[in-house]
């Protein structure tokens, strides 16, 4: 099978939702011999700003009203991945966790997880894009440490473990309590899970077919998957690419601890994909987040998948 003929398919919603399980949560992408199942964690609604902090604002103003978006608090999806890979479970992220007053959308991962039948009991490994609250958020919930393996291991870049143990916010523009709960959490994430890491410098190949490989820019240490299997490829892309990157690769993330070298790797990145055709899901690209990058003049543009039902 070509990538062309790769189709994603969409998980039977449970028999009877509840009423917030009336929007998709989750879906399937079957890659090769690779499961990918997306499961969304919710919404996050930070300052619409934040997405473009060095961007004119009559030009981010246009932006989002070309797409009837609010200029006051831009909405960003909230994915995470769970892979299954021969005999291994292998969790990419994990969401926000508890509900903050900020973000009362998001924390749906844990209910979402077990509606779409993956038992915490039966993960096998845990790989972080990056440590900010809302990739490592969900692990931290009370409860779901108990419920996991005791020999669990958790995958992160040596570059990303170093970095929260000091680290530097003063080429963010986090406002200072979201900067405050990064730093909390990532210093309970450690605490907590600190003993099952298993560190790598460059990449690290967690299961057959399943990749992870240091980009830095976001932050220090941040990663991507890249998944592969007979031939046929995805890649998750964390934080490196955002619905507005493929317009504007140049504007500015405001969670991003290295803006200048961001837009290098997303630049990178975003050629890779359109060169190899391989699909990409991203945490903060609309649910279910499954498309390809195509090049477009010299930018490239965002071409989402078909919905399989």
């Amino acid at each position: 099978m070509s990538n062309a003929e790769i189709s994603p398919r969409k998980i039977i919603q449970q028999e009877r939702p509840t009423p917030d399980e009336l929007v998709p949560s989750r879906y399937a992408v079957q890659v090769g011999e690779i499961e990918v199942v997306v499961i969304s964690d919710g919404m996050l609604t930070p300052p619409a700003e934040s997405m473009a902090t060095n961007a004119n604002p009559a030009e981010r103003g246009a932006w989002l009203d070309e797409r009837f978006l609010s200029k006051e608090a831009f909405d960003w999806a909230l994915n995470a991945v769970v892979v299954r890979s021969g005999d291994q479970t292998i969790l990419i992220d994990s969401g926000i966790g508890e509900e903050y007053p900020d973000f009362p959308r998001a924390g749906q991962f844990g209910h979402r997880l077990e509606a779409a039948g993956v038992d915490l009991e039966s993960v096998t490994d845990v790989v972080l894009t990056h440590m900010h609250f809302d990739h490592v958020g969900g692990l931290l919930v009370e409860g779901v440490k108990e419920r996991m393996r005791a020999d669990l291991r958790v995958h992160v870049s040596a570059a990303e473990a170093k970095f929260w143990k000091s680290p530097d916010f003063s080429l963010t523009a986090m406002p200072p309590a979201l900067a405050d709960l990064a730093r909390k959490a990532s210093l309970e994430f450690m605490d907590m899970f600190g003993s099952h890491l298993r560190t790598f410098d460059e990449q690290s190949e967690v299961a057959p077919g399943v990749v992870v490989a240091r980009t830095g820019g976001h932050t220090p240490g941040h990663s991507v998957v890249r998944i592969s299997s007979r031939g046929e490829r995805l890649m998750f892309g964390g934080d490196a690419l955002f619905p507005v990157s493929f317009d504007h690769p140049e504007w500015h993330n405001g969670f991003e601890h290295d803006p200048e070298e961001a837009t290098r790797v997303r630049l990178r990145l975003m050629k890779e994909l359109a060169e190899t055709g391989s699909w990409l899901v991203s945490t903060h690209m609309p649910f279910p987040s499954v498309g390809r990058v195509a090049a477009a003049g010299d930018l490239y543009r965002w071409v989402p998948a078909w919905w399989d039902y």
